[in-house]
């Protein structure tokens, strides 16, 4: 397996390899097949999502040379000399190209001098220059800057296209990855594919035969054990309070990042809601599934009555960013779970 890091050897290099993004991308491609580009960009979105490779393809789509691209990391260059250096650059005409194009990655970071400083280059900048201002913080950028930039949001990629990208990187990396690994993996990757394709690799670099089960991507990654997920919905089916505390106390003990054993919990409690109703979704979450944790949540689904319902899944939802922000998320988990069981009783 290549050292170089899969994101940067996978990073897509046309319009068409950018995946979930098609609303940007159609619009950057009409944009330049009828001559209307515009002196400066924002690209807004979380990390991973594919900011910096559609502002490099646009740069190359337009014609424009590696020469003629500069790419500044605002984060180690937010004062104001380096805008003011920035600002005599743009004055020169380009070397090979139609436009100088300037990348502005984590431009949020930018001193409040050095967005002054840069503001006016903004509001009047020479024909030959275009900024793409890349950040994952768009409320931190100035609304004076913002009014005279056009924005583009991009979206978290969805579980099943990260699912299919690990796969299909994996495949061409000579492993084999189980469909439960693929999803435990896109699950991790939170919507990036640059962490998803880095957990991947961090996985691949463990592997003795090139076969990645579930249990290889449990222990390389510390995620929690599918058995102590099912012991916290176990515990609501059962209206067993004790089953579900130990789970938590066993989460928080393993040093397991509580947010993603919750999301573990919400991800198998919707599959069981879908096997009940969904008759179709069936044969998708068997394969993405392990045989043990599919039969699991295959009986759940056919008790009568349940406690696993609608009314459930929704109280558990409605704690999420509980979890995400507490001092003590094991305690928001002890809380939500002590309510549902005791409402039940």
């Amino acid at each position: 397996m290549s050292e170089t890091a899969l994101y940067r050897k996978y990073r897509p290099q046309t319009f068409k390899e950018v995946l979930g993004q098609d609303h940007i991308v159609k619009v950057l491609q009409s944009s330049i097949e009828l001559d209307k580009i515009a002196h400066a960009y924002i690209f807004s979105g979380s990390r991973g999502t594919g900011k910096t490779s559609v502002a490099r393809i646009f740069a190359k789509e337009l014609g424009t040379s590696a020469n003629d691209i500069t790419e500044i990391d605002a984060a180690s260059n937010t004062g104001v000399d380096d805008i003011r250096a920035l600002n005599e650059s743009v004055n020169t005409i380009p070397f090979e190209s139609k436009y100088k194009i300037y990348i502005l990655d984590e431009a949020h970071m930018l001193s409040k001098s050095a967005w002054n400083a840069l503001l006016k280059t903004l509001e009047e900048p020479p024909k030959h220059v275009i900024f793409i201002l890349a950040t994952t913080e768009f409320e931190k950028i100035p609304e004076t800057v913002v009014s005279r930039c056009q924005t583009f949001s991009f979206r978290k990629p969805a579980q099943k296209v990260l699912k299919d990208v690990v796969t299909a990187i994996a495949k061409k990396e000579g492993f084999t990855l189980e469909p439960a690994s693929a999803e435990l993996i896109a699950l991790l990757g939170d919507g990036s594919f640059r962490d998803a394709q880095s957990i991947l690799q961090k996985v691949m670099g463990s592997s003795k035969d090139k076969k990645i089960s579930l249990e290889e991507v449990v222990t390389v990654t510390g995620a929690p054990k599918g058995e102590m997920i099912n012991d916290f919905i176990r515990s609501i089916a059962q209206s067993n309070l004790e089953l579900g505390l130990t789970s938590i106390a066993q989460a928080t003990e393993a040093n397991i990042d509580l947010l993603l054993y919750f999301k573990l919990v919400l991800h198998k409690m919707r599959a069981i809601l879908l096997l009940r109703n969904l008759k179709a979704a069936e044969e998708k979450i068997k394969e993405e599934m392990t045989d043990t944790d599919f039969t699991f949540l295959k009986t759940l689904a056919e008790e009568k009555p349940s406690k696993i319902n609608s009314d459930t899944l929704l109280a558990l939802l409605s704690s999420y960013d509980l979890v995400a922000k507490a001092y003590l998320p094991e305690m928001v988990l002890e809380l939500i779970l002590t309510k549902l069981i005791r409402v039940d009783n």
